[in-house]
Formats: structure tokens, sequence, C-alpha cells
């Protein structure tokens, strides 16, 4: 496949604004990439076609008529657990899930803003494992090596924008679903303040641990697609004041004090931060340093915030599997999940929420001596497709999942930002990535942090290799 990759958003913008080139044009070249790379990277589990031409082509018009939007003409992608009108929202499952009437309101933002949504990205089952590998719709592929995982569960949507199939997409983040896949692909992921995007027609998603964030390769373009997509619902429950992110990009942040975090959040399984990583991780905190910020070691103080997790995500889980046309189909680990959910739903899930707000008194206290936090996304670079998905017994799983991602979880239990930024390779060309977190509303200052340490390193100029090196078999 020859290097063809598709603009950011903001230049997308900008030509289809002066007339350079047309909406038809900028989606029938992404959905000729989607195609082309359909049976290596396998990034959608739904390509619109015939739909998004037609929308591209009504922006066209719209545009001739001198109409300017955020995004209007530009194609982007959305991850299958939310809802495009007559398409089905499967969400990583099997079954035969009929067509919602539709859109959910991030889409529907999108589309006010003027986006052509070209098609609906990869996630594992419900969202739940940091792979996107799955019976209803096979291997989703890392760009970079596609012998390894992208990631999860956003890992369609991550793979798409770090092939230049679409210069952005949105995707989800209930344990790091938009971080872990950012960091594993080599893009900027933004995981916003709970109720910053909406998950409507779900008030709260997964009893609020997950929240829509955006996907990019520049600050700028992930900002830009945060505002586009950001507002509420009249009935949702979490609607916080409304700012606008992509002014931070470029705004000097001042004189920050960082506190580098590297011990993982308190875990039921040991989990070690792969040396590599430490070492990249570090790097970043030298350049902050070198950027003016004062950096120092210091750890939140998590204390036992994983009991406050586990009753949100499982009841989570088995509110979607009452939802599935046939539970049957579902993999036994999902189905493990959601018994699990069920028994967990009542008191506990009651004691799991009211555990927030302490949560937030005592890490928000952290917040007085320090502006934010630099850590580590995932302890572990991308692992092989299948080494997850083929241990099929949910503990194997979850403790694998927990070893390789122990540090992106405890920012969903408290609903607050972060912001993956790329950290470099480790081994043979694997990406990983560090995050910046933030305490409540903090999305603008995380992104003009992030933009400051991007205009340095530069990372969005280097792209995967061509043609990706073949999967070795396992």
């Amino acid at each position: 496949m020859p290097h063809d990759h598709c603009a950011g958003l903001v230049e997308s913008r900008r030509a289809l604004a002066t007339g350079e080139v047309s909406s038809r044009a900028l989606v029938e070249a992404a959905l000729g990439r989607i195609e082309a790379t359909q049976g290596t990277l396998n990034a959608f589990r739904i390509v619109r076609a015939e739909a998004a031409l037609a929308e591209a082509d009504a922006a066209d018009r719209e545009l001739a008529a001198g109409a300017r939007l955020p995004l209007l003409g530009v194609p982007v992608a959305v991850k299958d657990d939310m809802d495009v009108a007559g398409e089905p929202t499967a969400f990583g499952c099997r079954g035969a899930f009929p067509p919602v009437a539709e859109d959910g309101e991030a889409v529907r933002r999108l589309r006010a803003a003027g986006a052509v949504i070209v098609g609906k990205t990869n996630t594992c089952e419900l969202g739940q494992w940091p792979f996107t590998e799955g019976e209803a719709f096979g291997d989703t592929r890392n760009p970079w090596h596609t012998g390894h995982t992208p990631g999860g569960s956003s890992g369609g949507s991550a793979a798409a924008v770090a092939a230049g199939l679409v210069p952005a997409a949105l995707g989800s983040d209930g344990a790091g679903s938009v971080r872990i896949p950012a960091s594993w692909t080599g893009l900027i992921g933004i995981k916003p303040q709970r109720g910053r995007i909406s998950t409507w027609p779900r008030g709260e998603s997964f009893h609020g641990i997950t929240v829509n964030g955006t996907l990019a390769r520049t600050v700028a373009d992930a900002a830009l697609l945060l505002d586009a997509a950001s507002g509420n619902h009249d009935r949702d429950p979490h609607r916080p004041p409304a700012l606008t992110v992509a002014d931070a990009v470029g705004r000097d942040p001042g004189r920050l004090r960082v506190a580098l975090s590297l011990k993982p959040p308190f875990t039921a399984v040991p989990a070690r931060l792969h040396p590599e990583i430490r070492a990249r991780v570090v790097e970043l905190a030298e350049q902050l340093a070198a950027l003016g910020h004062d950096v120092e070691e210091a750890d939140p103080p998590y204390g036992q915030i994983g009991l406050t997790f586990v009753p949100r995500a499982t009841a989570g889980i088995a509110d979607w599997v009452r939802e599935a046309p046939d539970p049957a189909l579902l993999d036994p680990r999902t189905r493990e999940a959601a018994r699990l959910g069920r028994l967990l739903g009542g008191a506990p899930l009651r004691a799991a929420r009211r555990a927030e707000a302490v949560l937030h008194r005592r890490i928000g206290g952290f917040f007085g001596r320090y502006d934010l936090i630099l850590a580590p996304t995932t302890a572990a670079p991308p692992p092989r497709i299948g080494a997850l998905y083929r241990l099929r017994r949910g503990l194997a799983t979850d403790r694998a999942m927990i070893a390789a991602c122990p540090y992106a979880w405890p920012w969903n239990v408290l609903g607050w930002p972060g912001v993956n930024v790329p950290a470099g390779f480790v081994g043979d060309g694997l990406p990983v990535g560090a995050q910046l977190l933030g305490p409540a509303h903090s999305e603008p200052l995380l992104v003009s942090v992030a933009a400051q340490v991007e205009a340095e390193l530069r990372w969005h100029e280097r792209w995967p290799p061509e043609p990706a090196p073949e999967p070795r078999a396992a």
C-alpha cells in the first residue's frame, strides 16, 4: 500500500474552507484507505460508504454556499458503542442487534458540527479489555506492528487514526479505553471530565466510570474534536460547566508543579513497570523540567480506590448484557462479569458511589501541592495478538490485564480528565505513552502542557512503517 495518509482535522478543515479540496474527495480517500487496510488492520466494524458519500456531497453544497462549521465535510469515525442512526450498536458483541432509530448525543453534536461519520470502529466485547479481538469481528491489529494489539477497548479507533485512515475518531474510556490504545499506537488520547461529551442515551455509562473521548495524531486535532463533540443532552445527570479546549493549544501554561508518579495504584494483583517504559516516562519528565516546570516524584494517596471500581464496572456489564439479543453468544468471561455485577449491583454499588466524594477530597488535596501528575499510561508494551484474548478464563484475563494496565482506571473512578501523550518506542518499535492527569475540569491545562511537549518532540511527524510487518505465527 503506498504512503497515503489523511491530513489532520485542523488541516482538513482549512483545505475545505479555502476550496483546495472537496469533502467528497476527502471521504472517498478515507473509504479507499479503510478498504485497503481492512484485511490487515481490521479497524472498522461498519463502514457507511454510501451514506458518507451522500453526506460529503451535502457538505460540499453547504461549503459552496458559504457555510462554515467546525468540522464541515471532514471525515471522522466513532466507536461501536455509540449510536449512529440506522446502524446497530453491537459494542463488540455477536448477535442480531437491531439498527438504532437516532444518533446518540455525541454523534448528533459531531453531525451538527458538520462532520461526516465514515463508520464505526471495532471494540472488544462491551469494552472490557485492553485488546480489540473477538468472535464478532476478528482481530484488530496495531499499524506499528501488526503482530501486536493496538490496545482496547477503543482499539479500532486508535488503529484507524494511527494508520491515517481518518484524521481523528471518538472512543470511550471506562478504565483507560481511550488512553491505553492511544499509548500503544502513538496518539493523543483525551479522556475528558465526566459529562463533557455526553454518553446519552445512557446518562451514566457503566455507573459513571465511562466517558467518551477523542483520539488524534496531534493535540490540536484531539482538542478540536473534543470541542465539537462536547455538550449535554437535557437529561444528562453530569453537566460540567462548558469550556473550550482548543484555545489552550499554544497557550503558555506557566511554570507548573508536576508530580512524577511511577508507582501503580492499589491493585489486588502485582503489577511491575516495564523498565523501558519507565525510562521513556522519566525522559518525558526531564523534558517537562527542561521546559521550566518543577518536577518531583510523588504518588497521589490512592488508598483502596480499587474497591470502588469493580462494582461499577461489573454492574455496568450486567446492564449491557441484559440488552443483548442473544446472551448465549457472549464470551464466557462477559457472562461471568455480568453475574458478579448482578451480585454487586445493590448495596456494594451504592457504597462504591458514595466513596467517590471521599476520594475527591483526599486526592483533590494532592492537587493543592501539585498542578498535574505525569504517570505511565501502561506498565507493559502492546501484547501480541491473542496473548490476552486466548486466556479465555476471567481470572487469568483480569490478572494479565491488571499487570499490563494498572495506571489508567483510577481517573475513571474520579471522573477527572487525563491525556495520553506519546512517550516513544520500546523493544522493536512498539509505541508506549504517558498520561498527564489533572483535577476536575482541567482539560485546558492538560492540553496546553501536552501541546507544549508536542512542539518540542514532534511525535506526530512519525508514521507507522509501510507495509506494516506481517503477523508472525504465534
